[in-house]
């Protein structure tokens, strides 16, 4: 089961690479890291080390893994920067589950205007599933600027439920 930190920066980065469709890519990328990890997990130490300076850690990183896509390279990074870089192998662990439950789903990027509490993310899943009939994996995306409601983006499709969107198709009813 994911913690709530690694699950946190696994769906970021599973974010991405959905987006990206670069999910197989990224997968195979992260079982070599942890490969290379598993072999020599003094390295996260030293990666993790405060006795270190932080230009050198980094350095270290750009050295070790300079084959390895941009957004992984910045993210093993931004994980040394944030002290959470001892976290990577259950980082990836909670990836490649993402991974296992996306291909047997579809992927929902729900946006709303403020945070939706878990029971809120929890009916809107069960909502989603019944529809689509299908596993849904949810990622979940803050914008102020929609005014309430939501937006989902699912198999394709746009559902516009936010209040901007209804403001401006009121705006136009009224420009005629």
């Amino acid at each position: 089961m994911m913690n709530n930190v690694s699950s946190e920066y696994a769906k970021a980065l599973f974010s991405i690479c959905t987006e990206q469709d670069k999910i197989d890519e990224y997968a195979d990328c992260l079982e070599q890291i942890n490969n290379a990890i598993s072999q020599q997990p003094e390295y996260l130490e030293y990666l993790f080390s405060p006795a270190e300076p932080l230009s050198n850690r980094l350095n270290a990183i750009d050295e070790a893994f300079s084959s390895v896509p941009t957004h992984i390279l910045c993210f093993l990074k931004l994980l040394c920067e944030n002290g959470r870089i001892r976290e990577l192998p259950s980082l990836i662990e909670d990836f490649f589950e993402l991974k296992k439950i996306h291909e047997n789903s579809i992927t929902a990027f729900v946006t709303s205007a403020i945070e939706l509490s878990d029971d809120q993310k929890q009916r809107l899943e069960e909502k989603l599933r019944t529809t689509y009939n299908k596993n849904i994996v949810s990622i979940y995306n803050i914008e102020p600027s929609l005014l309430g409601g939501m937006k989902i983006e699912i198999d394709g499709k746009t559902l516009d439920g936010s209040v901007f969107k209804k403001l401006s198709l009121i705006k136009g009813a009224m420009n005629g």
